[in-house]
């Protein structure tokens, strides 16, 4: 299956991301702020990335190419298939010398993810997932028990979420905690370590596409803040926030977070 040549590469490139970027780790490494206020990027984003582009697209060049370090070209648009990276997911962790950051590597063919891998070098842990091939941590299967507590379910989610401005239904009882990186939180949720993971903001689509892979497939339900399937490779490449958790506990969050909407 095509599905399981391309995970192969992802993880061969994401353990190459891991060599280069390791090397800059804790040691001297260029940062810079982005325009905007869109975050730094430093020497390690940019090395990853280039050695990324050279071997993905070498690989398969007739698929197209996303990254949040380079340029957007929008005959990716045209393209059946396409890679879906961030070099270094949780950048500023990494400048801060902390473990999790993560890289994330997907592809997408017509708006799905068919093979993702997110790695995290420093805690030498990697998560793999293809289309219908189940979800695995350091080639094991996740197989996570998705049924959270009626009350105290523990959900990664930034601290403004809690605001009950966003829950015209009622805030939900839950634990919240947090960890910097999208792609890692994802994960963490496949692996059964959380129940759920929230974010309302505007969502970046190489913070997501990978862990959306790796959580489908480990049994999640996982969709934007309103219940829609999250589709990839857009024009704008962001989805409209992510939910993921158990159906049961998805129901519950997506009703409180939409009551009166109509949805």
């Amino acid at each position: 299956m095509q599905e399981t040549h391309d995970l192969d590469l992802l993880i061969k490139a994401a353990e190459a991301a891991g060599d280069i970027a390791t090397g800059f780790f804790r040691g001297k490494n260029q940062v810079w702020d982005k325009p905007e206020g869109a975050g730094p990027v430093t020497e390690a984003d940019l090395a990853v990335d280039t050695m990324l582009r050279d071997t993905l697209c070498a690989a398969r060049p007739d698929y197209g190419w996303l990254s949040e370090e380079t340029d957007d070209d929008p005959s990716r648009l045209d393209k059946d298939k396409v890679f879906i990276i961030d070099p270094i997911d949780g950048t500023r962790s990494f400048v801060a010398g902390s473990s999790t950051w993560a890289h994330s590597l997907a592809i997408a063919e017509r708006g799905k993810v068919t093979a993702a891998v997110v790695f995290l070098p420093i805690r030498g842990k990697i998560y793999a997932a293809s289309t219908g091939g189940g979800s695995t941590l350091n080639g094991s299967m996740m197989q996570p028990d998705w049924n959270a507590p009626e009350t105290g379910a523990t959900v990664l989610a930034a601290r403004p979420i809690m605001d009950e401005k966003n829950w015209p239904g009622g805030v939900p009882d839950i634990d919240r905690q947090y960890r910097p990186s999208l792609a890692y939180r994802l994960c963490l949720v496949a692996e059964g370590r959380f129940n759920a993971m929230l974010t309302l903001r505007k969502s970046w689509e190489w913070d997501i596409a990978a862990g959306e892979l790796i959580l489908a497939e480990a049994g999640a339900a996982v969709t934007d803040q309103v219940g829609e399937a999250l589709k990839f490779n857009n024009p704008l490449p962001k989805t409209n926030g992510v939910i993921a958790a158990g159906h049961v506990l998805h129901t519950d969050l997506l009703k409180r977070l939409n009551a009166g909407q109509g949805h």
